[in-house]
């Protein structure tokens, strides 16, 4: 089969926050750039942040102490190094938006409003009411619209083209027409986004499957920290979809069925402002106990009543919209029920902090880089602190724009061939001619379903050894998938298939780092190792898939610096 092959200088892939940041550096300097999407970038996921991006600009604050909450909220396995360097040029890259047109909410005074986010020692969070990640996005677009970026929407990229240790583009099929294509480039980068849909309860867009970590693992290529995956603790009873943790930071108070305000047990200084991990722990741990709310006792209230309406419209005027659609509760009249929710990736493609995809913790691939939430830089260790994401993406998309206007001229343009795509060719063939017995939506919400399980909020080694089975059970049946939708056109069964192999691959490796680390540590939470051990576990870890689907762990060192590990406490 002839395919057509498009040659460009440098191929982004995802069109979020992180995504467009780079593409514009790219454009900026004269170099041929296309990027690739699989929805509209305007639907990007970066557009549902709600709460704020992070940035030491008050006159009592200082960026030493953003980068010490940073250390401390990632319980210390963030590399201090990419820390230093994210905090040190938040401020810049904050007035870098506000001078692209960005409209943030402002302070009597002019000066631009923050508020203050859980494991914060100060209000930093610059906010836009609170759609302020749909404000950066909107942004972002009009500016890299403005330069002419080459946008290839509802393209779906299946494969990388991985020959003698570089990678010479990527392999896409057109969503519309299912027609394939090559994008041959001296430069890849994947922004893909996360991988929190491995688990039922989630806060992820449906579009958010994580398909570039397995389709990197899948050429042995090695992902870091996939055990840590955060759980925001205020998703809607239910459906997950997030309470952004501005509700939290304009003063809304957590109470169980007794009507106790029960974080004083648990963080009796911080209270609901202590960071996520440790509210999400305490939140399920009052619904474990039998102090949960609504007609399941599977929630705990989020009680805003306090604030007033004029408040809520102005400083939260989406988050009611949110309850009263999907609850069909006022926040301005009642409390609303919330649970915890899968939410953030800690871990993904591991990189240097100029962008480069490493292919062990001391090796970078020549040609490929990596940059938001699918790439695990460090800054987050094994917890993010709110607001820290909307911070990281555009500020290492930028600069890992940034790498490849610099390493472009000294890559060379790998030639390739239809053969090339033999990969994604004969995946869809087989899926759109499988009779199986087996339905993608079924097996999707059976895995989902035992993730939240066995692999959430706590874990224990027999609960993790039990979804290790299962996931080897789900490949299984995957292999009877069977679509019922054969046709070319705008083919989500086709799509959802694919993603679903991508899903079952990555929620192997959360699993097999998850059983390995026998400690608790940020997010990732043992039961049967419920402390922090740093002398055996202040690593990264390193996982390597075979063709078998069977991992490998390795470990590689923390950058450590001026903040020494201690106990952590708020």
């Amino acid at each position: 089969m002839d395919i057509p092959i498009h040659q460009y200088d440098a191929v982004v892939v995802g069109a979020g926050l992180a995504g467009l940041a780079a593409a514009r550096e790219i454009k900026k300097s004269g170099k041929k750039v296309a990027l690739i999407t699989k929805l509209h970038p305007l639907r990007s996921h970066s557009g549902a942040a709600q709460g704020g991006i992070n940035a030491a600009l008050a006159k009592d604050d200082s960026v030493e102490l953003h980068e010490f909450d940073t250390v401390k909220g990632s319980d210390y396995l963030a590399d201090q190094d990419a820390v230093e360097f994210m905090c040190q040029n938040a401020p810049e890259l904050v007035r870098w938006f506000e001078h692209m047109g960005a409209v943030f909410s402002r302070n009597e005074d002019g000066t631009i409003a923050q508020r203050p986010f859980g494991g914060q020692s100060h209000p930093r969070a610059c906010f836009a009411k609170d759609r302020t990640g749909l404000t950066l996005l909107q942004t972002m677009f009009e500016q890299t619209n403005r330069l002419g970026v080459e946008v290839f929407d509802e393209w779906y990229v299946a494969d990388i083209i991985y020959k003698e240790g570089v990678v010479a583009g990527v392999c896409a099929y057109d969503i519309k027409t299912s027609k394939p294509a090559i994008f041959n480039a001296k430069a890849v980068m994947f922004a893909t986004g996360g991988y929190g849909r491995a688990f039922k309860i989630n806060s992820n867009a449906h579009a958010n499957t994580g398909d570039a970590l397995s389709i990197v693992a899948r050429h042995g290529l090695p992902l870091e920290d996939m055990e840590f995956v955060q759980f925001h603790p205020t998703g809607l009873a239910g459906s997950g979809i997030l309470m952004s943790e501005a509700a939290r930071g304009e003063g809304g108070k957590l109470l169980n069925s007794k009507g106790e305000r029960f974080m004083e047990k648990y963080a009796p200084e911080k209270m609901e402002l202590a960071p996520r991990d440790l509210v999400s722990r305490s939140i399920t741990q009052e619904i474990l106990e039998g102090r949960g709310v609504g007609p399941n006792k599977d929630a705990v209230y989020l009680d805003l009543t306090h604030l007033g309406e004029e408040k809520i419209n102005e400083r939260l005027p989406e988050l009611r919209d949110l309850a009263l659609t999907f609850l069909g509760m006022d926040m301005v009249k009642e409390p609303i029920m919330i649970a915890a929710t899968a939410h953030y990736s800690m871990g993904g493609i591991p990189v240097t902090i100029e962008g480069r995809v490493q292919k062990s913790p001391t090796e970078i691939v020549p040609g490929f880089y990596a940059a938001g939430e699918c790439s695990c830089v460090s800054v987050h260790g094994a917890n993010r602190l709110g607001a820290n994401s909307v911070l990281e993406a555009p500020l290492f998309g930028r600069h890992t724009g940034k790498t490849i206007v610099e390493d472009i001229d000294k890559l060379e343009l790998v030639e390739v061939s239809s053969e090339d795509a033999k990969g994604m060719i004969d995946e869809m063939q087989r899926l759109l001619t499988n009779n199986g017995t087996e339905r993608v939506a079924k097996l999707r919400e059976e895995l989902q379903a035992s993730m939240m399980e066995n692999a959430g909020v706590f874990r224990t080694k027999e609960s993790l050894e039990k979804q290790k089975a299962l996931i080897k059970k789900y490949r299984e049946r995957y292999k009877n998938i069977r679509l019922d939708d054969k046709s070319s056109t705008y083919n989500t069964d086709l799509q959802e298939a694919i993603e679903l192999g991508h899903i079952i691959d990555y929620s192997a490796f959360i699993v097999e780092g998850a059983l390995a680390r026998e400690e608790s540590r940020g997010a990732h939470f043992r039961n049967d190792f419920p402390k922090r051990d740093d002398e055996k576990f202040l690593k990264h870890t390193y996982a390597y898939m075979d063709e078998n689907g069977d991992i490998r762990l390795e470990y590689g060192e923390v950058t450590l610096g001026k903040f020494e590990p201690q106990a952590r406490t708020y």
